[in-house]
């Protein structure tokens, strides 16, 4: 969970300088993001309904999650 933090105050402070960032990094870091969303949402598709009440995700939410395009 910390590398999530960490990572959501890596882009947001890429973000925040989204003009000053060279193109490069930029596209790094969102290739990364989108990295990380297609990991996250590979992991959340494996768990089992006791591990999603355990963190508080009805099978619905995790539906529409799963839904959604990587980049977004």
């Amino acid at each position: 969970m910390d590398r999530t933090l960490t990572a959501s105050a890596t882009s947001a402070q890429l973000r925040s300088s989204h003009s000053a960032a060279p193109w490069y990094l930029r596209l790094a870091a969102t290739l990364g993001q989108w990295r990380r969303n297609a990991r996250t949402r590979r992991q959340l598709a494996q768990l089992d309904a006791r591990a999603l009440a355990d963190v508080g995700i009805s099978p619905s939410e995790r539906y529409q999650e799963l839904e959604r395009p990587f980049w977004r």
